[in-house]
């Protein structure tokens, strides 16, 4: 069945950088609008970033642009989330989900989605 598999989470320092990669398998990727996002405890999810099929949109929470950069390779069959100068406050698990060619703008919006990941842990420490 479909797999996505989120890794490069960990424990870093407040204004330092992490990379989340989700690689996809058993999945036309190209066909797939990726998105990632984030649960804190005792929060909801929220929507972080989302790449269209082709790579060639993004979209992202305004509270996050500039800080945070989504980005895909196709012919890896992943996604990727470049995080800089985190904060505590982005402590969460962070997921990644696939939506047969959804807008991008759209995703974030959407409850349900076709493919979700396990999550990965990131933690900030102050």
């Amino acid at each position: 069945q479909v797999q996505l598999v989120e890794s490069g989470g960990g424990l870093v320092q407040a204004g330092g950088s992490l990379r989340l990669s989700c690689a996809a398998s058993r999945l036309p990727f190209s066909s797939y609008t990726m998105g990632w996002f984030r649960q804190a405890p005792g929060k909801e999810r929220e929507f972080v970033a989302a790449t269209s099929w082709s790579g060639g949109i993004t979209y992202y929470t305004e509270s996050l642009k500039g800080r945070f950069t989504i980005s895909r390779d196709n012919a890896e069959n992943t996604v990727y989330l470049q995080m800089n100068s985190l904060k505590p406050e982005d402590t969460a698990v962070y997921y990644c989900a696939a939506d047969y060619r959804a807008p991008a703008h759209v995703m974030g919006a959407r409850i349900e989605h076709d493919y979700w990941g396990q999550g990965t842990q990131v933690t900030v420490s102050s």
